[in-house]
Order: structure tokens, then C-alpha cells, then sequence
């Protein structure tokens, strides 16, 4: 498993599976992960959009998640899309987000920020594994929905998207700063799941709770 590297204040913990541990999509992993975790996380039913959970409305579809309450995992599953971690200086909220283009597109980070209801200028956040931006090829219709900065020419009618340039990007010009992670490539690492590598139904898990 991989915790961030981050300032997050102490009582907040978090950590990414990695394909040791198992596929988060099937009991066997989760069981796996349940040793490592206080209580039973919130599994989500993720759909590439931008509703966020929370605790007064948890919802069963949605691709993010915030919590308020102590030793409550919240998680996303993660195979190429980017999972990312959101804190407060007060470690008194955490979030996690699913995070692929569409998401981005849609604005999941940002309406996490939100949801979290805590000033952007006080919230910290990590990105986690995903595609990286030297594989990760995208077509006409991703290319029209995203800066021409974080785009790389690859072939005719293809680029390369640069995923954490993007989630910087949109996470700094909603007033978060502190930005944090984007060193991995879920297609280029063995030790991660990677749906465009191997075209396989497996998943990692990104979890996030309060102590």
C-alpha cells in the first residue's frame, strides 16, 4: 500500500491498495484491506460525474466522498483515473475523489472543495495514482474539453493528456494551493491495476478517515 506524502495534520490518515493487496471490486480483497482500516468504508457506485457524499446525504451513487465523523473510511476505486485527497488544516473534514477526464470535466474536484465546507485557502489535497500523461492518449472529444497546456501532440487525430496538470490547474484556480503527489503512472507501474494496460476489471482502492 502507499500513503502520501503530505502535511496533512496528524489525524488524518489515508492510503492507496496496490495490486498485492488484491482487486478492491471483489470480497476477497476488501477483505484484505478491512485489517487495515478502523471500520467498514463507504463503497461508492461510481459513474464519472460529480455528486459527492457526504453525511447528512450519503449517497450510493457518486464519486466523491467527505466526512465529518472520526473512523469513517471514505473511498473511491481507482484503475488509470486519478484519486485524490482533500484535508482541512483543522483536520476537522477529509474527501477523496474519483477523478478521470470526465470527472474533471465535471467538476468533481471542485465540488468536493465545496462540500467540504471549509475556506479553499485551508484545505490541503494529494494526487494518487493514475495514467500519466506520457501514455495516456486521448481523442477529439477529450482534447476540446481541456486547456491546450496540458495536451501533447501524439499522432494524427490523438494527444496525450496530462491528468495531474489538469487537477492542479482546476483545483488552483478554485483557491487550493497546496497541491500535493501526481508521481505515479498506474500503466507504467507493475504494481498497480491499469484498465488501458491490461484491459482488466480490477481495482485499487483510495481511502481517507479521520483519528
Amino acid at each position: 500500500m502507499i500513503e502520501p506524502d503530505w502535511p496533512a495534520p496528524a489525524r488524518v490518515r489515508a492510503l492507496v491498495t496496490t495490486s498485492d493487496l488484491g482487486d478492491m471490486a471483489g470480497e476477497a480483497g476488501r477483505r484484505a484491506l478491512r485489517a487495515h482500516l478502523p471500520s467498514e468504508p463507504l463503497w461508492l457506485r461510481q459513474v464519472h460525474g460529480n455528486l459527492v457524499s457526504n453525511d447528512l446525504d450519503p449517497l450510493a451513487i457518486a464519486d466523491a466522498a467527505v466526512t465529518w465523523k472520526r473512523e469513517a473510511p471514505r473511498t473511491v476505486m481507482i484503475a488509470d483515473c486519478m484519486p485524490v485527497f482533500f484535508a482541512d488544516d483543522e483536520a476537522s473534514v477529509v474527501g477523496v475523489a474519483h477523478a478521470g477526464w470526465r470527472g474533471l470535466a465535471a467538476g468533481v474536484l471542485e465540488a468536493t472543495v465545496e462540500a467540504m465546507r471549509t475556506p479553499a485557502h485551508k484545505v490541503i489535497a494529494w494526487l494518487g495514482p493514475a495514467i500519466g500523461p506520457k501514455v495516456y492518449e486521448v481523442g477529439e472529444d477529450v482534447k476540446n474539453v481541456f486547456d491546450e497546456k496540458h495536451l501533447f501532440a501524439n499522432r494524427p487525430g490523438h494527444w496525450l493528456l496530462d491528468l495531474y496538470g489538469a487537477a492542479r490547474a482546476r483545483l488552483d484556480r478554485h483557491g487550493v494551493k497546496r497541491v500535493y503527489g501526481g508521481g505515479f503512472c498506474t500503466y507504467s507501474d507493475a504494481r498497480f491495476f491499469s484498465y488501458r494496460r491490461d484491459r482488466t476489471s480490477a481495482r485499487m482502492a483510495a481511502l481517507i478517515w479521520l483519528t
